[in-house]
C-alpha cells in the first residue's frame, strides 16, 4: 500500500470526550499504523507542554501543535509562532476599553499573566490546571511573544464587540473564550512540505468544529461518530465513535493496517 500521512486530533478523537484518556484501541491503530509504514502525526490546538505528554504515551515523533503554529518532527521542535504582536496590542487596548478582564498566556506552561483581577472576577477561574502571576505593572501596549489570551466575555454578548474577530478564538465556557494562533492547516501544510509528502497522501481525523480547518478537499477526511454535525458532513467517512474504537474500525476497514 502507498505510504499515507496520518493526522489525528486529540480530544475528542484519540481520547474519550468522557474521561479524557487515550482510547486503547487508538494506541493500538498508531502503532500498526507505524510498522506498516505510514506516517503519523497529531495535528491539536493544544499547546506544545500539553501534547507533549499523548505523544509519548501514544509513540508518536510529529505533531503539529499551538493550533498550528509549532511544528515537531522526529521529536524536534521545527517552529514556534506566536500571535501577531501588533493584533494583540491592538486587542488588549479594546479590552481594556470595555472593561474587559483577561489572562495573557506567554510561556509554554500553564503560567498566565495578569495586571489586575477583572478575569477573575468576570469569568473565575479557569477549569483547566493554571498558575496565576499578578504583573500589576505590566505593559500591554508593548506587549510580544504572546500565545494565548483568555478574554472574559460572556457568550450572549460576544457580537456586541466586531474587535474580538480580528484574531481566531474559540469559546470554552459561557463566560470566556481563548484567543490563539488558528492556522491548524497551514502547519500541517508546513510540515508535509518538509517531509515532502502529496496532498493525496493526507487522511485526517477530527471531531470538532476546530478541525474543519484542516477538512480540506485534497485530503481524505475521517469524522468521528462523536463529532460536531457539521464536521461530519464535510467528511469523506464517519466513523464510529472514539470510544467504541472508531480509529481502528477506519483503519481496519481501509486496510490500512496492511503492508
Amino acid at each position: 500500500m502507498k505510504q499515507k500521512v496520518f493526522f489525528f486530533d486529540i480530544d475528542g478523537t484519540l481520547t474519550d470526550e468522557r474521561t479524557h484518556q487515550v482510547v486503547p484501541s487508538a494506541k493500538v491503530a498508531i502503532q500498526y499504523l507505524q510498522e506498516v509504514g505510514h506516517f503519523v502525526a497529531i495535528a491539536t490546538g493544544r499547546m506544545h507542554y500539553k501534547t507533549v505528554d499523548i505523544a509519548r504515551e501514544l509513540g508518536i515523533h510529529h505533531f503539529v501543535c499551538g493550533g498550528g503554529g509549532c511544528l515537531v518532527l522526529n521529536d524536534e521542535i521545527q517552529c514556534d509562532e506566536r500571535l501577531n504582536d501588533e493584533l494583540v496590542q491592538a486587542y488588549l487596548k479594546q479590552a481594556d476599553t470595555n472593561q474587559m478582564g483577561y489572562l495573557l498566556l506567554r510561556e509554554d506552561n500553564d503560567s498566565v499573566e495578569m495586571k489586575d483581577f477583572r478575569f477573575l472576577e468576570q469569568a473565575g477561574f479557569r477549569k483547566e490546571l493554571t498558575t496565576y502571576h499578578y504583573r500589576p505593572r505590566l505593559d500591554v501596549s508593548n506587549l510580544k511573544d504572546t500565545y494565548k489570551i483568555y478574554l472574559a466575555v460572556r457568550q450572549e454578548n460576544e457580537k456586541k464587540y466586531p474587535w474580538i474577530e480580528s484574531l481566531g478564538h474559540l469559546r470554552m465556557t459561557k463566560d470566556y473564550i481563548v484567543v490563539q494562533y488558528d492556522k491548524k492547516n497551514e502547519g500541517i501544510r508546513k510540515l508535509l512540505a518538509i517531509i515532502q509528502a502529496d496532498l493525496n497522501q493526507v487522511v485526517v481525523f477530527g471531531d470538532g468544529n476546530n478541525d474543519k480547518v484542516m477538512f480540506e478537499p485534497e485530503y481524505f477526511k475521517v469524522a468521528m461518530g462523536n463529532g460536531e454535525p457539521s464536521l461530519k458532513d464535510m467528511a469523506d467517512y464517519v466513523t464510529d465513535n472514539s470510544y467504541d474504537d472508531g480509529i481502528y474500525k477506519a483503519c481496519e476497514y481501509f486496510g490500512w493496517f496492511e503492508k
